[in-house]
């Protein structure tokens, strides 16, 4: 034990051996080695050993469907707009309720059912709309929940709620909180990728449904695209060697490591963490975006 008198530099001549069987099993097996350092190791299973319960998720797909078909033609089937279609929104609904702006011209405020046909389906009984026959014959493999809601009556606040829980910027968004409770096995590309539809449409889908919040940053969303690049500012810019990259990253790291030590700022760990990364994504990305091979990266 060191008592309350010693320094930082008693501890390091002390724990000297200590530290470095760490380094050496964090270079033997980074998987299994213990997040000791935020820059050697940001995105391991480590993280799950604070958790309450590990997790048994490997890899997570998250489909929003910004402007997609609705909840109320697919599968949540109400039953009681068969019996009020056509009526007016009762008086006690419609009076706590706030209107868009796009609906204050509106003199009438019809009830209207779906357009299409439900059945109920499965052992579980669920019902699904004749949209969708495939989806049906497996409706017991799924998890259908129906109690999300959000006071939201315009699009982009609703978006973010639907990706943060807040209809306000600045909460970390799903996949961000994903990336931080399970981490990641590969650590040559990011732990929480992002891909935009072409077509976006008129849909609001700003940054910060892929944000990180008042997480770390390393643990926003790196946006894949299409086409030649898939993702921005990755390649060295033209002329530059990529020996000449290596030695502008290290001496970058060197300068940030100095501001760490000064002000001890964990999100300088995070800018560390990033150059890193997008130095391995230089070699790991073109063969992932590759379709004509097969991946050698386990996701």
């Amino acid at each position: 034990m060191m008592d309350q008198n010693s320094t930082r530099r008693d501890f390091l001549k002390n724990t000297a051996s200590g530290l470095g069987a760490v380094a050496l099993g964090t270079l033997l097996n980074p998987l299994q080695a213990k997040d000791f350092g935020v820059v050697q190791n940001q995105r391991t299973k480590a993280y799950n050993s604070g958790m309450h319960f590990p997790a048994r998720a490997k890899r997570i797909i998250y489909l929003f469907q910004s402007g997609g078909p609705s909840q109320l033609e697919t599968f949540d089937y109400k039953v009681a707009l068969e019996k009020w279609h056509g009526q007016e929104i009762p008086a006690s609904v419609q009076g706590t309720q706030r209107n868009s702006g796009m609906v204050t011209e509106q003199s009438t405020f019809p009830l209207v059912k779906s357009y299409y046909t439900f059945k109920k389906y499965g052992q579980s009984g669920a019902w699904v709309s004749e949209l969708l026959p495939h989806t049906a014959k497996i409706v017991d493999d799924l998890c259908i929940v129906k109690s999300m809601y959000t006071d939201a009556i315009n699009h982009e606040p609703a978006v973010i709620f639907m990706q943060t829980g807040s209809q306000l910027t600045g909460r970390p968004s799903i996949g961000s909180c994903l990336s931080y409770g399970l981490g990641s096995s590969n650590q040559n590309l990011p732990g929480f990728v992002v891909m935009i539809s072409k077509s976006g449409g008129a849909q609001p889908l700003s940054s910060a449904s892929w944000g990180s919040g008042f997480l770390r940053s390393h643990h926003q969303g790196v946006q894949f695209r299409a086409g030649k690049d898939p993702v921005l500012y990755l390649n060295n810019p033209y002329g530059l060697h990529a020996d000449d990259r290596r030695r502008s990253l290290d001496f970058i790291q060197s300068m940030n490591q100095h501001q760490r030590a000064i002000w001890g700022d964990p999100e300088v760990d995070s800018k560390i963490n990033q150059y890193e990364m997008a130095f391995r994504m230089q070699s790991s990305v073109p063969d992932v975006v590759d379709i004509s091979k097969e991946p050698d990266y386990i996701f």
